[in-house]
């Protein structure tokens, strides 16, 4: 059948795919789901370089037994549809950055642990579904994917979002449910006390203590390059190594309110502030800052003797 564009042979018990296939100049959709694919030779040798490698726009192959992508697709440079969910994939090459044409990605309810950060090269991607996985984390690079439009990431282990996602403005469609950041509020307040490098350079930084590279030791001076302003409008502080872990639910686009991970300089200082509760962190904050106001004078002994 010189001529045939579409197939489907779904639910045959198909444990391979014939080369035949290679010989269709025209086919453009391709459905196998539901069947025995997944072992070797599953998919013909040669796939991308024959006529049904440049013709191919759609493959369905959801619900089989593939326990990794199939390299033998990264060939088809003009497919714009994948679909392999239901299967037994623990994870997704780098490789696929290669599926350049691609707007449909379909890897729903397989093994996957993590998504690299080269699926953020695929500038066509509309629709990413990765629901019914096992994630953890969102890499902050899927922020390039600036064609998205729907992006469903239900029932995954899940605990907060990467602020970059923001940056999503074309975004429409975001499922989360069945996540850790949805069934509970996600609060991390671990939190180890201040080192006395710290409480010196918080001091030094804090109240503009001036120094210059012939002051200290050039170890120190790269440090105190490295303070981080804390994200309380109301306190003004700095922290290097020692901060606590927080999640902070964020508007997006005025349709979700997603949780972002972002860093305070103490337990004190949550954002926003009460005047009550921002009293008693301005003693709290008094008081830490003559114990480290100590402890930087102490510092400068040792140092420079």
């Amino acid at each position: 059948f010189p001529a045939l564009e579409v197939l489907d042979v779904s639910g045959t018990g198909l444990a391979e795919l014939g080369a035949e296939l290679l010989a269709l100049p025209r086919l453009h959709t391709l459905l196998a789901k539901n069947n025995r694919l997944g072992g070797p030779g599953s998919l013909p040798k040669g796939l991308g370089e024959a006529p049904l490698g440049r013709s191919l726009r759609v493959l369905n192959l959801s619900g089989n037994r593939f326990a990794e992508l199939p390299p033998a697709l990264l060939g088809l440079r003009g497919l714009q549809s994948l679909s392999l969910g239901g299967n037994r994939l623990h994870g997704i090459p780098a490789d696929i950055q290669e599926l350049r044409s691609l707007e449909f990605l379909y890897l729903g309810g397989n093994f996957i642990t993590s998504i690299p950060p080269e699926l953020a090269n695929l500038p066509s991607l509309s629709y990413l579904v990765l629901c019914d996985n096992k994630i953890q984390s969102i890499p902050p690079q899927l922020a390039q994917l600036h064609s998205l439009r729907s992006l469903s990431l239900h029932n995954n282990l899940l605990t907060y979002l990467p602020r970059e996602i923001l940056n999503l403005v074309h975004l429409e469609e975001l499922s989360l449910r069945g996540n850790p950041l949805v069934v509970r509020f996600v609060r991390d307040l671990t939190y180890n006390p201040p080192s006395l490098q710290e409480l010196a350079g918080r001091t030094i930084k804090t109240r503009n203590v001036p120094y210059a590279p012939s002051d200290l030791p050039e170890n120190l001076v790269r440090y105190l390059s490295l303070a981080s302003n804390c994200p309380n409008p109301k306190c003004g502080g700095v922290y290097f190594d020692s901060c606590v872990r927080q999640i902070k639910f964020v508007d997006f686009c005025g349709k979700y309110r997603l949780p972002l991970m972002h860093y305070l300089c103490s337990p004190e200082c949550s954002s926003p502030c009460s005047s009550a509760s921002q009293s008693s962190t301005s003693q709290s904050e008094s008081d830490s800052e003559d114990e480290a106001s100590v402890a930087a004078r102490r510092m400068q002994k040792v140092l420079l003797g």
